[in-house]
């Protein structure tokens, strides 16, 4: 079984730390306390061996004082059951960390209306002392970046993990507005309307005699190609720089005809490439 434990100081990346091993497949629990760590392993990880097989920790200074001093000892008490335990403890120079709360504005923890975040980190600092001596492995996070941090972990826990992206094919009309979380917006209203014939108007861009209209253009076809062979050559990147999920967004002006039918044939091409294949028609009731 392996155990990783997380700590370090508030706003040196723990969060991203503890995401990116749920993503390689470990269970993760934040902030447990140090006084339950015992009986978690007892009566929880080694009862059901299955689901903990893989288990990260995230430990910080929300703690009690005491109880983070009696760390080392229960870390040694958790190696005696040979459990593969691994302690990863973050750090960051404190200017770094006083930035990234005022640009965040989060609340450090510890601070309070006569405890300024300065002194509060200092305090953290003194409390994580005995959860940084036992690291097996130190991160300084000052100058490391989202992406290099998740790859860094993995790297340095064994943990390449199966990365997969989804994909997620979107219609839209531009008259109802442009989707927000789209990564890709793709405008179709140049292409040949089907809307102007007046059999196909009340029909979709999923009816065969919409798709049969639009698969003889020309134009249509170029549009496809060219879309196809963007994602097909940039998606592999985005991957690659640990991403999950890619939205493309292709609008027409009322997303009935050409957006629907070209959604459509987007996903029925990639499907044959990656499981990882989402179809949403927003206009669609």
């Amino acid at each position: 079984m392996k155990l990783v434990i997380v700590s370090g100081l508030s706003g040196s990346g723990k969060s991203i730390a503890l995401d990116t091993l749920e993503d390689c497949g470990y269970y993760c629990i934040d902030n447990l306390p140090v006084s339950m760590l015992e009986d978690f392993i007892d009566n929880v990880m080694l009862v059901d061996k299955e689901t903990y097989d893989k288990t990260a920790i995230g430990i910080d200074a929300r703690n009690q004082r005491q109880k983070l001093a009696d760390f080392p000892s229960s870390l040694a008490v958790i190696r005696s059951k040979e459990i593969d335990c691994e302690v990863v403890y973050m750090r960051a120079d404190e200017n770094i960390i006083l930035k990234r709360y005022s640009e965040t504005r989060r609340r450090h923890p510890l601070t309070t209306e006569s405890r300024p975040l300065r002194e509060a980190l200092d305090i953290e600092q003194q409390m994580l002392r005995p959860v940084a001596t036992c690291a097996d492995i130190l991160i300084d996070t000052s100058y490391t970046h989202y992406h290099q941090l998740r790859d860094l972990l993995r790297n340095r826990l064994g943990e390449k993990g199966k990365s997969s992206l989804s994909i997620l094919f979107q219609s839209f009309g531009f008259k109802y507005g442009i989707p927000l979380d789209a990564d890709f917006v793709f405008d179709a209203r140049s292409l040949p309307n089907p809307y102007w014939a007046p059999e196909l108007r009340g029909l979709t861009g999923k009816d065969v005699d919409v798709a049969s209209f639009l698969q003889n253009e020309s134009y249509v076809k170029e549009f496809l190609h060219d879309i196809s062979d963007f994602i097909e050559r940039w998606a592999p990147r985005f991957e690659s720089d640990n991403r999950s999920y890619l939205t493309i967004a292709i609008g027409c002006t009322g997303g009935q005809h050409r957006s629907v039918y070209l959604v459509e044939a987007l996903s029925k091409h990639f499907q044959n490439i990656t499981s990882n294949v989402i179809v949403r028609h927003r206009e669609l009731r």
